[in-house]
């Protein structure tokens, strides 16, 4: 069974990454998303069986989007509280129990890059009769540099394709690391684990019955919404919160390290992605309308706009619509800096790109004035949105393609492309797409609040609050 781990925000890949769009949902290296890239690579393992993929409220729709986009069916674990790996882990293991079996689970962050596909199979089927066996298998990452951002396993004794684990050691200083490197005998922690789900929920029971009991009492509890999981708010809250490193892998006598070297890369900084994409003859990596004069081994991308650079060196600039970046390359890991610096002045860059997904498909931000705002919408086919009104603001809509049903108070429209409609302030109303091309609409917006916050919803499709 792959357990995909869905959680965490990218801050460091600011402006690209927000809190409501994280770096697992980018495409940062071709056509595919980090997510669906890490999906994708397991093409081959048939006896993995179905994904589970844990992720949060927030970005439940973003997953399940992203896996039908490729055709993957899979099960969304929703986790209604952070509580760390351990008790995400232990929750996934009681799931895919239910049935009374016990299934190997690869456990993968979904945010990684893994260049040679052909490689990382290959450790992996290495480490599956280790894990049927009993063991908890790990995947260490053959050091490239002396690397200061990475925690480090120490290998012992050689067992037949692998190691057994010495011990894990913390992020090192410099020289430290560059004494690992030159050892030989330590790999970088990359957070991928394969075992037993038996032998996991058994093992951590007697290592921590904290997290194992409110586990399975929340997903005892748990039930379905649309498609997903929601596992027991209460009981999930009382897990105590801990990685799977220090709650079981630095304690287990029967922990192996199975060597990988696969052209993986955490992209934990915006520096770090150069080591993935390919550059030019000046050693720029340049993505969207970029021209760069004089320029070398820089990081420049353009998402909305052309951008254009002089003379530049060792730098990064990331442009999204509403926000641009630029660093020196050593500097990226700052990048957070500017994030808490947003969150503390209240601002939604931190959060939010002017291009905002939502379950019946997304909007995106056009001009905003003092009492005004206009927004592009895109509706899927077959979708709606939720049966609302405002108390602050009236709305125009204009239909530009596709077709909309309308309901505006008791009435009920069809409009068609270059038709139109006003929705004033306080009236009931609802958009759908009942025909089989995107629906694609310019909304103005006009009243002296024009907040997202300003929606009172009387029903909802996707089970979202009302």
């Amino acid at each position: 069974m792959p357990v995909l781990l869905c959680g965490g925000s990218g801050t460091r890949l600011w402006p690209l990454s927000r809190a409501q769009y994280p770096k697992q949902f980018l495409r940062l290296l071709g056509e595919h998303s980090l997510l669906q890239a890490t999906l994708l690579r397991l093409e081959g393992f048939p006896e993995l069986g179905r994904p589970v993929l844990i992720t949060n409220e927030a970005h439940r729709f973003l997953v399940a989007e992203q896996i039908r986009e490729i055709g993957i069916e899979a099960d969304i674990l929703l986790e209604p509280a952070a509580r760390n790996t351990a008790p995400a882990l232990a929750a996934a293991a009681q799931w895919c129990r239910q049935d009374g079996q016990s299934p190997l689970m690869l456990v993968l962050p979904s945010d990684h890059v893994v260049t040679d596909i052909a490689a990382f199979q290959q450790a992996v089927a290495l480490g599956l009769p280790h894990a049927a066996a009993g063991r908890f298998v790990t995947f260490g990452i053959t050091p490239e540099r002396a690397e200061t951002g990475y925690g480090y396993i120490h290998r012992g004794a050689a067992i037949a394709d692998g190691f057994a684990i010495d011990r894990f050691v913390e992020k090192p200083d410099l020289t430290t690391a560059q004494s690992y490197l030159d050892s030989g005998e330590y790999y970088w922690n990359s957070g991928m684990f394969l075992f037993r789900a038996d032998r996991y929920l058994r093992t951590l029971s007697r290592l921590a019955p904290d997290i194992v009991e409110p586990a399975r009492n929340a997903v005892d509890r748990a039930r379905r919404d649309l498609d997903f999981i929601r596992l027991d708010s209460e009981a999930f809250a009382a897990c105590r919160a801990d990685s799977i490193d220090y709650a079981l892998m630095e304690k287990t006598d029967d922990g192996i390290v199975i060597p990988l070297s696969a052209g993986w890369n955490d992209i934990g900084a915006w520096d770090t992605l150069c080591r993935s994409a390919s550059a030019d003859f000046n050693g720029n990596t340049c993505t969207g309308d970029v021209i760069a004069h004089d320029c070398s081994n820089n990081l420049i991308r353009a998402e909305s706009r052309l951008v254009t650079t002089i003379g530049l060196t060792d730098m990064v600039v990331i442009e999204t619509a509403d926000a641009v970046l630029i660093a020196p390359k050593n500097r990226t890991q700052e990048v957070k800096k500017i994030v808490e610096q947003l969150q503390r002045d209240g601002r939604t860059e931190s959060d939010l790109h002017m291009h905002v997904h939502r379950p019946w498909g997304s909007y995106q931000g056009i001009v905003q004035g003092e009492r005004y705002q206009v927004k592009r919408i895109i509706v899927k086919p077959g979708k709606r949105l939720s049966l609302q009104k405002h108390h602050h603001r009236a709305e125009h809509w204009i239909v530009v393609r596709g077709t909309a049903q309308v309901t505006r108070g008791e009435e009920i429209l069809l409009l068609a492309e270059n038709e139109s409609t006003y929705i004033p302030l306080g009236v009931v109303h609802r958009l759908e797409n009942l025909g089989k091309i995107d629906l694609e609409m310019i909304e103005v917006q006009s009243g002296g609040y024009l907040g997202e916050d300003d929606i009172v919803r009387l029903e909802d499709s996707y089970g979202r609050a009302i």
